[in-house]
């Protein structure tokens, strides 16, 4: 019966961490949304996007919490337990990121912001939609595909690339707008650039786990 009760507490455990997961990669998907809205004008969109965002981000921390709190409870090897405590983690700091970004996405909706600011904002998104999403492969294909895994772990490295360049062209282009932008938008662009590479970096410091992950798995 112990045993009964423990092999459903694990069940339950990566039930959880699998909805986590799906969630971090919806409220990355919202950011998005948001971002377009906002290059498009259309605020009420962005609004709503951002409030489905904070929606999904508030359920994600609970999800983080109960999983904690199961994991304390069951019957897991420790390193098996620590697996999922640090998977589920970082997933939520990608998921904090994501939502001060899109505050910021909110606050740049009474300013004025440069065209092209907001089109390289929205190509940065882009970028990391795909990353969360080859992310969200490489996890679930952990158990059962090692190599594969590994490989989209890989990729997952090349897609971070790609917005560490956008993001050092932003910066420049945040110098270039400076004489006709005033100073607080300015600041607020940076805000938000700046939590767009922190999720990259969650989603790429993930995959690199995900890579050490395919060794141990693999191993004798």
């Amino acid at each position: 019966m112990e045993r009964w009760f423990a092999n459903r507490r694990i069940s339950k455990v990566l039930e959880m961490a699998d909805r986590q997961m799906t969630l971090a990669i919806y409220t990355v998907i919202e950011l998005e949304k948001a971002i377009n809205a906002a290059q498009n004008s259309d605020k009420a969109k962005a609004i709503a996007s951002f409030n489905k965002l904070s929606g999904i981000e508030h359920e994600i921390d609970e999800l983080r919490r109960i999983v904690f709190e199961e994991l304390t409870r069951g019957s897991l090897l420790s390193k098996d337990r620590e697996d999922i405590m640090h998977l589920v983690k970082t997933l939520d700091q990608m998921a904090d990121h994501v939502k001060d970004a899109s505050r910021a996405v909110i606050l740049l909706l009474e300013a004025e912001v440069p065209k092209e600011m907001w089109k390289q904002c929205a190509e940065i998104a882009k970028e990391l939609v795909v990353g969360a999403t080859t992310l969200r492969k490489a996890i679930e294909q952990l158990g059962t595909a090692p190599v594969k895994a590994m490989e989209l772990a890989k990729k997952i490295d090349k897609i971070e690339g790609k917005v560490d360049e956008k993001y050092l062209t932003s910066k420049a282009m945040l110098l270039k707008h400076s004489a006709e932008t005033d100073a607080a938008t300015i600041m607020i662009l940076n805000d938000l650039i700046e939590e767009m590479e922190h999720v990259a970096d969650a989603c790429d410091d993930t995959a690199d786990y995900v890579r050490i992950l395919t060794f141990t798995r693999e191993a004798p």
